[in-house]
């Protein structure tokens, strides 16, 4: 059988499959309420035998959409969802959530090296106004049927042309630690949560929070079927002088995000472009730390 991924279209979504199985689903037209900053996302995400790898709409927070590029402090602009946190007052609900909007794909392709996704998208403030135009790749390769992989690249140049810079931070920037949330935002089944992270550093579960690190391993379990698996993400690259720092949890729910402005704002002056890129490898199986230390070498990008 092929390990080819194939790519199939539709009006607001495209769904990449191996062999019968639907492994992503890109979610180009949300129809979230504004107040979730509607926004492309990606779920479900499967590993190659089928098994849940995403969770959309958790009851906890709304706004988290399996995997999804988002921002969540842009000059008093919020781009995440949900309430947004103040200094000195909390999270508050503001009339300030934006959304990024897909326009369209500049090239799609499918072949012996995958399906590979390039759009324009742009970013629209609360007020209607654009803010930042993005241009995205998706691409979804190194099939391997035999043992239980797969992996995707995404890359993405976000590009200020709101006329004056832009302030791109955290509630950590804002004064709320160990909450650096930002950029490439991944939410996990809830049968994972209290599942195993390991770093390169060899820091485990809660102390990877804020820290660098070349990779992550998140591994859980699934529900209604034996056995789980493992997402390993490398924290990638930034044009940004600002290093990428890990936030991640699993409890009381599984996230993790590279995130570019964790507890440092990133300032992106009129027509300066940011450039992020990202790699992730979907594991059939829960990977002990020497296992995914040697998958993390392997697919180094």
């Amino acid at each position: 059988m092929s390990e080819n991924p194939v790519l199939t279209e539709g009006d607001d979504a495209v769904t990449v499959a191996v062999n019968g199985v639907g492994i992503a689903r890109y979610v180009l037209r949300s129809d979230s309420p504004a107040n979730e900053s509607p926004k492309p996302y990606l779920h479900p995400l499967r590993t190659l035998s089928g098994a849940p790898l995403t969770a959309t709409r958790p009851w906890d927070h709304r706004w988290h959409k399996g995997l999804q590029m988002t921002w969540s402090h842009v000059s008093g602009q919020n781009f995440w969802g949900g309430p947004t946190f103040v200094p000195g007052q909390g999270y508050q609900w503001l009339d300030n959530n934006g959304s990024i909007r897909h326009e369209e794909f500049t090239s799609t392709a499918q072949g012996e090296d995958g399906v590979s996704l390039t759009e324009r998208l742009t970013w629209v403030s609360s007020g209607g106004e654009r803010w930042i135009t993005e241009a995205r790749t998706h691409r979804f390769h190194s099939v391997d049927g035999e043992r239980g992989i797969w992996a995707l690249d995404f890359a993405t140049s976000l590009t200020n042309v709101r006329g004056e810079a832009l302030e791109l931070g955290s509630p950590t920037t804002h004064g709320r630690p160990a909450a650096g949330y930002t950029g490439l935002f991944w939410r996990g089944p809830r049968s994972w949560t209290g599942g195993g992270v390991v770093s390169s550093t060899g820091r485990t579960g809660a102390d990877v929070m804020g820290t660098e690190a070349d990779w992550i391993a998140f591994t859980g379990q699934h529900d209604e079927r034996d056995g789980g698996a493992t997402v390993l993400a490398y924290a990638g690259t930034t044009s940004a002088s600002v290093p990428i720092r890990w936030f991640v949890r699993s409890e009381p729910f599984p996230v993790f995000s590279p995130s570019p402005s964790f507890d440092e704002e990133i300032v992106l002056e009129p027509e300066h472009t940011l450039e992020l890129g990202h790699r992730l490898v979907f594991v059939d199986r829960m990977c002990a730390a020497d296992e995914a230390g040697a998958l993390a070498r392997e697919y180094t990008p």
